[in-house]
């Protein structure tokens, strides 16, 4: 079965620079990206919900990490997106800190989402970004965004030069969604019930 039915998603947590990381009793699922790649729109698409993930309209002044807890079973964790152009050294380095905080203090983080936009190659931040979440101990599943912007005929190239440009496995993740249709919402949804053991089913 792949998605949930979801009967229940709430903000429960939110920290920043310098929070402590909270100790979860369930199973969180990360979402990174830059800013602007439609993180927001992915999570409130997979909670079923419309506006619960807030979306800034400054790209990057969304500095913290926000638990999304759904179904009083799993956490979405929002991270904050990355790679504004504008913002001071210190304003980054304060970001990786708090973001490596978390990927090394969390023990129940079961996987991390890095969304590109599959318009796009990967920038080098994209691919740093993939390479620093490996080095941190994950494999990324990688969700290519707004693929209701390319041509389904035109997809297959984009996805390879994604899988490519980041040095993906063969065999790693990589699902194309769309916020517009909807679609890839199910596998992405297959992909976090695998990953939890649970057979889909609310609580």
């Amino acid at each position: 079965m792949g998605e949930w039915n979801i009967k229940s998603a709430e903000l429960q947590t939110v920290i920043g620079p310098t929070s402590k990381v909270p100790e979860n009793p369930f199973p969180e699922f990360a979402f990174a990206g830059r800013s602007n790649v439609g993180k927001s729109s992915l999570i409130n698409s997979l909670m079923n919900r419309k506006s619960l993930a807030r979306t800034s309209s400054k790209p990057g002044k969304t500095q913290t990490i926000n638990f999304y807890l759904i179904n009083k079973s799993l956490y979405f964790v929002d991270l904050p997106g990355y790679g504004f152009a504008t913002a001071p050294v210190a304003e980054k380095e304060r970001w990786g800190r708090m973001v490596e905080r978390y990927l090394k203090g969390s023990k129940t983080l079961a996987m991390v989402f890095l969304l590109a936009d599959i318009r796009h190659d990967p920038s080098p931040l994209d691919k740093q970004m993939f390479e620093w979440v490996r080095q941190n101990g994950f494999c990324p599943a990688v969700i290519a965004t707004k693929a209701d912007k390319v041509k389904p005929s035109q997809r297959p190239k984009h996805l390879k030069a994604i899988r490519e440009g980041l040095g993906m496995e063969k065999d790693g993740i990589l699902i194309p969604f769309s916020a517009l249709d909807k679609s890839g919402r199910e596998q992405i949804w297959e992909v976090i019930t695998g990953a939890t053991g649970n057979d889909g089913a609310a609580p």
